[in-house]
């Protein structure tokens, strides 16, 4: 895989973008206090496709049309959206959003285990394999293998936010296979669209109609993890794709954690344990691997 350099303003709209999506997690968390995991889906779903419609039809952007595209869209909302945001809001609500973000971070690692399996030019390097193996070191050390052999609340948390992830990776294969030559935008506000389909039956039968009248702290983070950390993150995304890439974007998942980290201890006064920072230690390791500059680097030399 080869990699562009970045330009000054892709690194800042990068870090930008890690700093707006680490800072979802302490919104998630915040709403949980008063409203359910899936009504905080709802709203999440419901709120930033509101948000990008309009924006698509300003810019004249084609609309998603055709039986099978809407499927392709439903596909990606139920594994992009409704599945994996689900399971990390329930996850949560049990362990610390820091130890929440460096579980997220595993998303680019079940991504090529799923590209793997599903086509043919994927297929595992030795690098890649190496890559792969130490994140799934890392995340072994940041849950604890001890807690992996007693299923109780925390651990079960844990690994439904791991499950989650692994939505993500099966996603981003659905994606390549029934999305291709859909605009971007169009496409995310499509699947943001059939998710909130999906999740307004569910949330109603578990969690009852959504009540508007909720804290102010609440709404605070419904509009930052909707219009913010969604909506916007969607639009900033494309530009930095655009700009540096998607190898570069891999660089996102390793900026994410240290600010979910610094913002549930100084908000919530969450503290980790020992093995959740060896584990994002081993994860950026795999990531890295399988970034392969450093590799390359290494070859050059």
């Amino acid at each position: 895989m080869t990699q562009t350099s970045l330009s000054p303003r892709a690194w800042i709209e990068l870090i930008l973008l890690s700093l707006i999506w680490g800072g979802s997690f302490l919104a998630i968390r915040t709403a949980l206090d008063e409203i359910g995991p899936l009504t905080s889906v709802l709203f999440r779903t419901g709120i930033a496709a509101a948000v990008l419609w309009p924006v698509i039809l300003l810019r004249g952007i084609p609309l998603p049309k055709g039986r099978r595209v809407w499927i392709g869209l439903f596909g990606m909302g139920l594994l992009n959206n409704a599945i994996p945001f689900s399971l990390m809001a329930w996850g949560q609500l049990h362990i610390p959003t820091g130890l929440t973000s460096i579980l997220n971070a595993t998303t680019a690692i079940f991504g090529v285990v799923v590209a793997a399996m599903v086509f043919a030019d994927e297929r595992l390097s030795a690098r890649k394999a190496l890559g792969v193996g130490l994140g799934f070191a890392g995340v072994v050390t940041a849950i604890g293998p001890s807690a992996l052999l007693t299923l109780d609340l925390t651990s079960t948390a844990q690994l439904a936010v791991i499950a989650g992830t692994f939505s993500y990776a099966c996603a981003g294969a659905w994606a390549r296979v029934r999305l291709g030559g859909l605009a971007p935008l169009a496409a995310a506000a499509g699947m943001l669209t059939c998710s909130t389909a999906i999740m307004l039956p569910l949330t109603l039968m578990a969690e009852g109609v959504p009540s508007l009248a909720l804290a102010p702290a609440t709404w605070a983070g419904i509009l930052y993890y909707a219009l913010v950390a969604t909506a916007l993150a969607y639009l900033l995304y494309y530009r930095v794709l655009a700009m540096a890439g998607s190898g570069n974007l891999l660089l996102v998942t390793l900026l994410i954690p240290p600010t979910a980290i610094f913002l549930g201890a100084a908000v919530r006064g969450e503290d980790l344990h020992a093995g959740a920072y060896a584990g994002l230690a081993l994860l950026a390791l795999g990531l890295s691997v399988l970034d392969g500059r450093l590799y390359t680097r290494k070859v050059r030399v």
